[in-house]
């Protein structure tokens, strides 16, 4: 069994490497087109760096002391970030390297290190988004959504999904393909979000409304309003719209089409997050 000494010794060698290790990490990145760093293929480098870590013997013999993480003066100095100096981005790596390892290394985490590591991640995870580095806040997103979900901490996964579904669209390096998740996102929050939906069901209302009063023909605006409001649920019959002017029939076909999609997707979201309660 090391001594404190022989402990902090080894500890401080391990962190060395990582500091280490982290300079020559942020170098090839620098070094990187901006368009590069948004693929998955910008962490080759940085997965290798973490396997050469695990693998050291200095891990084993450190052991665990308490429900503290190891690496704790490398998170604290993680998100002081200098933009504009040399290797700026540095420690901020050094930190993600820091929980890799924690996270994937041959010490077995307790539930309340799961927890601060989680924590330690969503920190990294909006840093290194401030950084320029989306790839590598996927990876950090991603860690925090596994380790909430072994704390069995629903709420805080859901958050974090939705930080991970939105991180994994600004990695997107087309913007094109960026928009259907935009799309989602602004709908429902990829899913996690299900009751932003009924508000999107208020514009249709409304918008839906204020076309069919304008295509009333005889009909009153009373009558007009509350067709409007039933439409959307159900699908209204020919006979309804006779008085009304032509584009009213097409306006309530749209109408009912959009209004059995919205439901039924709300619906659907609702008793999923319901059922993970």
């Amino acid at each position: 069994m090391p001594t404190t000494d022989e402990r902090w010794g080894r500890l401080n060698s391990v962190i060395e490497n990582i500091d280490d290790r982290a300079a020559r990490h942020t170098e090839k990145l620098d070094a990187t087109s901006a368009a590069d760093l948004s693929k998955p293929t910008a962490l080759d480098d940085f997965h290798g760096r973490v396997e050469a870590l695990i693998d050291r013997s200095e891990l084993l013999s450190l052991g665990r002391r308490g429900n503290r993480l190891m690496f704790v003066t490398l998170y604290e100095r993680a998100p002081q970030l200098a933009p504009g100096t040399e290797a700026w981005r540095a420690p901020l790596l050094a930190g993600l390297l820091a929980a890799e390892i924690e996270f994937r290394g041959p010490l077995r985490l307790s539930q309340t290190q799961n927890m601060l590591l989680a924590a330690e991640f969503e920190t990294l995870a909006a840093e290194l988004r401030k950084a320029g580095l989306p790839a590598h806040a996927v990876l950090a997103w991603r860690r925090a959504v596994a380790l909430h979900r072994l704390t069995e901490d629903v709420q805080a996964e859901d958050r974090c999904g939705l930080e991970l579904a939105r991180a994994r669209r600004r990695a997107t390096a087309s913007v094109w393909r960026r928009i259907p998740g935009a799309i989602s996102d602004l709908l429902c929050g990829y899913g996690y979000r299900p009751f932003w939906l009924l508000g999107w069901v208020a514009v249709q209302l409304v918008v839906f409304s204020l076309l069919g009063l304008l295509w009333r023909g005889t009909v009153s605006r009373g009558d007009v309003v509350y067709l409007c409001t039933v439409g959307f649920l159900n699908p209204l019959d020919p006979g309804n719209t006779k008085d009304m002017a032509p584009p009213a029939e097409a306006l309530f076909a749209i109408e009912a089409w959009l209004g059995v999609v919205s439901m039924s997707v709300f619906f659907a979201l609702l008793v999923r997050k319901w059922f993970r309660l």
